[in-house]
């Protein structure tokens, strides 16, 4: 390449892709905004951040949760809505009805586009995250908004009131978790103990159901699985990927990013996976 056309592409003026992510902060640094960041960088996107709450937080479980007014989540989601906008969102753990109710209001104020839902409500560690009289309130208000809704199997049967347990169940249960009204649904199945990890994608139109395996890996190293392939979704949302592709390159990314980050050993409990195992290992 000449100089000249090395000049003319510093010249150009470039645009980040942009993902915001609505969640707590994790100071362990493996789950929460921690790892929503560390996974839209290395995907190649720039990562903002509205924080819902802080977590006390470490390998071995949360000792404290401080939640964030509402009117002051409502103030960081304006602030970058009303400067430098997002192409996608994701969101994540939001405590109360009330952080709910308030996060809803902004998202469609700026009539927000390509929107994840993670309905975080435990930890990995078994420690509640979400209110008991929150999860109405997630259903009623923000899952009417969301591109794609991505509970596990505890999250899952907790929004159906009913256990589920194997492939056809898991199938049926995103089925009904659509009812609330998202686009789509991934239920995620690696809680499941036996054979491969399944994922169950239920696309509302055209309404079908995607079976998506992955092999399941031995590591204790599963801290933030679900807040990593959610903000992976939103990452690929945000380049312009349809959302069944989005979804299939997010299983990609988070399968590898557990097998590369089982080699490692961090803290005394469940440890993080490796988000930039295609940048360094």
């Amino acid at each position: 390449m000449s100089a000249a056309n090395t000049d003319d592409r510093k010249s150009q003026t470039r645009r980040y892709r942009t993902v915001l992510t609505i969640a707590g902060s994790d100071s362990g640094g493996g789950a929460g905004i921690q790892a929503d960041l560390k996974t839209t960088s290395a995907l190649g996107c720039f990562g903002m951040t509205a924080i819902t709450a802080l977590t006390a937080q470490n390998t071995l479980g949360v000792h404290g949760i401080h939640a964030v007014p509402p009117a002051f989540i409502e103030n960081q989601i304006e602030a970058v809505f009303s400067d430098m906008g997002a192409d996608a969102v994701k969101i994540g753990m939001l405590f109360s009805p009330e952080l709910i109710v308030a996060v809803a209001r902004q998202l469609q104020k700026h009539a927000a586009r390509n929107i994840v839902l993670d309905p975080v409500m435990v930890a990995q560690s078994g420690d509640k995250l979400l209110q008991d009289d929150a999860v109405d309130a997630l259903t009623a208000h923000l899952f009417p908004l969301a591109d794609v809704v991505t509970p596990n199997l505890p999250e899952a049967s907790v929004l159906l009131n009913r256990d589920i347990d194997g492939e056809d169940q898991i199938a049926s249960a995103a089925r009904d978790i659509a009812r609330f009204g998202s686009r789509s649904v991934l239920v995620k199945g690696g809680h499941l103990e036996f054979g491969e990890s399944i994922d169950v994608l239920f696309l509302s139109e055209p309404q079908r159901c995607l079976s998506l395996t992955g092999k399941r890996i031995a590591t204790a190293n599963n801290h933030g699985t679900g807040c990593t392939l959610s903000s992976a979704i939103a990452s690929f949302l945000a380049q312009g990927k349809d959302l069944e592709e989005a979804v299939r390159s997010a299983k990609t990314y988070i399968g590898d990013a557990i097998s590369a980050g089982a080699h490692y050993r961090l803290g005394k409990g469940s440890g993080p996976v490796h988000h930039f195992y295609n940048i360094w290992l």
